[in-house]
């Protein structure tokens, strides 16, 4: 029955549903959040690691003082409660790649609680998301499971790497977020977006998704249409993509009210999402709060946090997303279409650099929507991993509006700066890209073409002038496209009133 799904309307007709979500941001620290190995990702497995990473007896954990900053910062930008004092606690949930057999997390008391988050959608409507807590905590391990599906069932053999052991982690948790109804997908993929954000606005994360450095648990209840209580949930795990987070939700909602339309009951547990097949499957039954058995952490003092320090962070904290969105698509001159193409391909931020460096909206929204977006596409990596920077496209711009390239040209400029050979301005040199502006090549190769197409002559000196488009074309083409075409017409009628 759990393969079942129903009809999303149908679903929404009879059910509503009620969403929550716990977002981990890995915070990018240059050491982990107890010990002073590097925190860097993507180095050989088990080389940042040091004895407390392996959970060796007799060594002890010290608070990293950079994550609890970027802790307090981000609570802030949540609209949060800063806690004067807060500690850490043992979490004891066997954890295969935690070798000290706990976690340590906050549990009673976090360093930010009771704040919300505003999120717009596309529509324009508004939802004010209700934080519950951000607490600090670390980062497990990542286990490779081998054999079978690359999943732990089914897998023969399965191997850890410690790397990511300790590496400093923020939790925020919503409280259950209810009203949505049908939107209900929409608004967790832009909540999840906004804190993407968030984090970055704040310069505390990568918040790359697709690295593990934003992770979002999902869950998601479902109660009869006027119930007030809230239905039994599931929590769909590490979703990493902004559209799986869209589909999860969906996907959800559709196979637990085919659940319980047909009399049966959801069970309590964590669930797996599939992005091939788009469904999700059981994981194992969810545990609560008093399973995991929490204690105060031994080891470590509470951490203390006085109200000036407070204000002092409260002044890095920059506008909130929706905020910046909202003046960002006015000093464009974006329409909304326009606008949500560059947000939805999370491309805000090198735009706007773009701009900085001198570029028109209108330019750098084409360059990083359009080509560099199908390039990455092309290549199956992000915008942001390939070699060109918001300077690259503004000074290819700029080649553009002095003449010195075509906007042909420039694609193939992009295409050098892209494969490393330099800045636009080398790429051009190198290849000898440049624009021929000497009008005696151009009129050797416009007489060429002219004398080769009499016909042609003739129609422009009968005043069909559009069929100079012919000439340009050869000329264009003798010229390897190093020309402005522009100029060459002018040069082809002053030419044919000559003849």
């Amino acid at each position: 029955m759990s393969s079942l799904t129903m009809p999303f309307e149908k679903a929404l007709e009879l059910f509503e549903p009620v969403m929550g979500f716990e977002v981990h941001v890995e915070l990018n620290t240059a050491t982990k959040m107890f010990s002073w190995a590097p925190n860097e990702y993507g180095d050989e497995p088990n080389t940042n690691v040091t004895p407390l990473c392996l959970g060796l007896p007799g060594t002890l954990p010290v608070v990293n003082k950079q994550a609890v900053t970027s802790s307090i910062r981000l609570g802030l930008a949540l609209g949060c409660h800063i806690a004067e004092s807060c500690r850490f606690a043992r979490k004891h949930y066997f954890y295969p790649d935690l070798p000290k057999a706990y976690q340590i997390s906050q549990f009673d008391e976090p360093i930010a609680s009771e704040g919300h988050v505003e999120i717009e959608l596309e529509t324009g409507e508004v939802f004010q998301i209700p934080i519950e807590r951000a607490h600090m905590e670390e980062d497990a391990g990542k286990l490779t499971h081998l054999g079978g599906s690359g999943r732990i069932q089914g897998a023969t053999a399965s191997l850890v790497d410690y790397n990511r052991a300790g590496v400093p982690l923020v939790e925020i948790v919503t409280k259950p977020i209810e009203g949505t109804g049908a939107l209900a997908p929409q608004v967790a993929r832009e909540y999840v977006s906004t804190i993407r954000d968030m984090v970055k606005a704040l310069g505390i994360s990568d918040a790359r998704m697709d690295q593990g450095s934003i992770r979002c648990d999902a869950n998601i209840s479902l109660r009869p249409r006027g119930a007030t209580k809230l239905g039994t949930r599931t929590e769909t795990k590490n979703i990493n993509s902004l559209k799986s987070v869209e589909r999860a939700i969906r996907y959800e909602i559709q196979r637990q009210a085919a659940i319980l339309a047909a009399g049966g009951s959801i069970m309590q547990e964590t669930r797996n999402w599939h992005e091939d097949s788009g469904r999700t499957t059981a994981g194992r039954p969810k545990s609560d709060a008093d399973d995991y058995r929490y204690m105060p952490e031994p080891d470590l003092v509470p951490i203390l946090t006085s109200r000036e320090r407070v204000a002092e962070l409260a002044q890095t904290v920059p506008e909130s997303p929706v905020l910046r969105r909202r003046r960002l698509k006015q000093e464009w001159g974006f329409t909304e279409l326009e606008f949500r193409d560059v947000v939805n391909g999370g491309l805000v931020d090198v735009v706007e650099h773009t701009v900085e460096a001198g570029a028109s909206p209108a330019a750098a929204r084409k360059w990083w929507t359009g080509e560099i977006t199908r390039v990455a596409n092309e290549r199956g990596v992000e915008v942001e991993t390939l070699q060109v920077t918001p300077a690259d496209v503004a000074g290819l711009e700029a080649l553009i509006e002095a003449g010195t390239i075509t906007d042909r040209i420039a694609r193939q400029v992009l295409a050098g700066v892209l494969d490393g050979e330099g800045t636009p301005q080398q790429v051009v040199d190198a290849r000898q890209l440049a624009v021929v502006s000497d009008d005696s090549a151009l009129l050797e190769a416009i007489d060429s073409a002219l004398s080769s197409q009499p016909d042609v002559l003739a129609k422009i000196q009968s005043g069909k002038v559009q069929a100079a488009g012919a000439i340009i074309g050869a000329v264009m083409k003798a010229m390897h496209g190093q020309a402005d075409a522009k100029r060459v017409r002018e040069l082809i009628l002053e030419r044919a009133s000559q003849s």
